[in-house]
């Protein structure tokens, strides 16, 4: 028997407002560490997206740690919000 709630949608959000700001800085911090090392930026942070896996960022100018500050879907959202805003 299926319940009432699997056909209502859920409301979810991971980061307040108050953390965007952050999110974004770390997010850019990261990726101009990664460019800096000869990296593709975007690459290497998919890849750290989806496995978790901190080898993927460098420890250029503290960006491992920087990162590890934020939850993945914390990164995940604040990009899809920024690309959803300039797609536009």
């Amino acid at each position: 028997m299926v319940s009432s709630n699997h056909y209502q949608t859920q409301k979810i959000s991971f980061i307040g407002k108050e953390n965007k700001n952050m999110v974004y800085d770390i997010l850019d911090k990261v990726y101009r560490a990664l460019d800096e090392k000869g990296y593709d930026p975007v690459i290497q942070i998919v890849g750290y997206i989806l496995s978790g896996d901190p080898t993927y960022i460098t420890a250029h100018n503290n960006a491992r740690s920087l990162i590890g500050r934020l939850e993945r879907d914390e990164m995940l959202e604040e990009i899809l919000y920024s690309y959803l805003r300039n797609a536009r």
